[in-house]
């Protein structure tokens, strides 16, 4: 069934307090707490429900737990929307996310102001530590803060490490061999009892979520407090526009369509956009009307630019000893971040960069080791799959993106099966992050020759995590929303989520997302009668 944004609701539903656009990691969190102070609170997911029940580790399954809405058209050298790091359904990405979760180092938040690099975000590090130490407390992470001898200041983690397995023992013989540094990576994965939930069992399927709730993931977290405080949560509910007053400076509501093709209006007190850095921006710019004729909170053409994506370098090798590459974790199992806060003493490019290392590797699929060598088919690839079976080992480096103004979300002239503009992304690398990218690829290199690789290879460049699309700022004519996400344009039009970030670090975002919504929720619980 098509649908016509001006065309009237088939339904208008009971007024709530909040209704949230969004069942991942920041929507759920947020949903958690407003909740818990007594707002009524509604959360739409497009995608199906999911339990615990339905994940099967598998990397078939894991397949279904990707974007699939509306198709995402991309273009530019380093295409990013569809990647693997997108989500659909219940928990959306955080359900099968990979865990990996580091901190942004102070320099992080003051590109701008140390490298006149970038953007500057609207806070400090030492702003957002405390809701740091705060969610890892109470979603729980494993790791080891002084053998971490790159984290910036924060609270000791609230379980023991993640265990170090053959494979990373091999590959942290390179970086001993060359005077390097490793520590155990900080994982929101279980290695104790926690919360009632259970430890790991190392069978290293995070990509096709976590049946046994192991990995914090919001199906496991913060969604069943969520709705234990009262928050209702409807699937099948694809929002396709936000709605303001007359005069555009109040969001009233949201309309979605649901399973059967209906036109639902849910009217709310305050609007919070959870939906990812790719259909959030969508969203603003679909709603556009009188009062926003270039989207809700646009008047600035910043909706929608500085998409961002880390760019992964991928290097393999084999190895003449049984590195049992198929235990552990899909993150890896320890971390370097020696070269970190180098920005700008690079021989090669600009930006930071991080090892994860060992990551638990499958035949095939994401990360799978029979498509690590493209160029190898028939018995080659037979040989080589049963050499990879005993000796395989990977390490990924997580790769900084500078943020270009002209890497965007727009709305594309094709329309998806309820007749509304896809989502087209644009993203071309900067010269100075593909720089660095190579750089990490010829580290990398060293580091697997000085442990004692027989034959070592790299990846192709890919993209990893979206972000930006939606930055915060301090200055409302330079970005789009404040350091809490609420929209410089509209009070009770909130944004939560990646799609915040001024820049993207060298670090996986997800830790970030968390402790940004965790300060958010706290603002708009301490503002709630200014703000709606």
């Amino acid at each position: 069934m098509t649908s016509n944004k001006n065309s009237p609701p088939n339904i208008t539903l009971k007024k709530c307090d909040v209704v949230i656009v969004g069942a991942g990691a920041a929507g759920s969190l947020l949903a958690a707490g407003l909740a818990q102070s007594g707002k009524t609170t509604v959360i739409l997911e497009a995608g199906p429900e999911r339990k615990l029940s339905d994940l099967v580790s598998s990397g078939l399954h894991s397949r279904k737990l990707k974007w699939f809405g509306s198709p995402v058209e991309e273009s530019g050298d380093k295409p990013i929307g569809n990647n693997f790091n997108s989500g659909y359904g219940t928990g959306g990405s955080a359900l099968h996310h990979f865990a990996v979760w580091p901190r942004l180092h102070e320099e992080d938040f003051q590109m701008k102001s140390l490298y006149n690099r970038g953007l500057d975000w609207p806070l400090t590090y030492h702003e957002l530590r405390p809701y740091y130490d705060r969610i890892q407390k109470q979603l729980g992470i494993s790791g080891d803060k002084m053998a971490e001898i790159w984290r910036p200041k924060g609270a000791k983690y609230p379980m023991d490490p993640v265990p170090t397995l053959a494979q990373g023992e091999v590959i942290a013989r390179g970086f001993k061999k060359l005077g390097r540094k490793t520590a155990p990576l900080p994982m929101a994965i279980n290695t104790d009892e926690y919360n009632g939930r259970d430890p790991c069992i190392w069978d290293g399927w995070c990509d096709a979520g976590c049946p046994t709730g192991a990995l914090a993931n919001p199906l496991v977290t913060t969604l069943p407090e969520a709705l234990k405080n009262g928050a209702l949560i409807r699937h099948n509910a694809t929002v396709c526009q936000i709605l303001t007053n007359d005069k555009g400076d109040k969001a009233t509501g949201v309309i979605y369509i649901d399973a059967d093709g209906q036109r639902i209006m849910q009217p709310a007190k305050l609007v919070i956009l959870a939906a990812f850095a790719v259909q959030t921006p969508r969203l603003m710019l679909l709603s556009a009307n009188d009062a926003h004729p270039n989207g809700l909170s646009n008047q600035n053409g910043l909706v929608g630019k500085y998409l961002m994506s880390h760019t992964a370098g991928l290097i393999y090798g084999l190895f003449d000893e049984e590195t049992q590459c198929y235990l552990g974790a899909a993150g890896g199992q320890l971390l370097n971040q020696d070269h970190y806060d180098q920005k700008d003493k690079r021989a090669k490019g600009f930006g930071s960069f991080q090892w994860m290392i060992a990551q638990a590797t499958k035949p095939n699929d994401l990360l799978g080791f029979a498509g690590s060598n493209t160029a190898l088919f028939g018995d080659a690839l037979t040989n080589f799959m049963k050499k990879a079976a005993h000796g395989f080992a990977t390490m990924t480096a997580c790769v900084e993106d500078l943020p270009v103004k002209e890497n965007h979300v727009r709305l594309s002239e094709n329309t998806d099966n309820h007749g509304l503009p896809l989502a087209h992304t644009h993203h071309n690398s900067h010269p100075d992050s593909k720089a660095l990218w190579h750089a990490s690829l010829e580290d990398g290199k060293s580091v697997f020759k000085a442990a004692g690789a027989a034959e070592i290879w790299t990846g192709p460049e890919g993209a990893m995590h979206i972000m930006g699309g939606t930055v915060m700022g301090k200055d409302a004519k330079r970005s789009v929303t404040d350091s809490y996400g609420k929209c410089h344009e509209i009070d009770n039009l909130f944004i939560a989520g990646s799609g915040l970030f001024p820049t993207s670090g060298g670090v996986n975002p997800t830790f970030t997302v968390h402790a940004l919504s965790l300060r958010a929720a706290d603002f708009i619980k301490e503002n709630w009668s200014n703000l709606t």
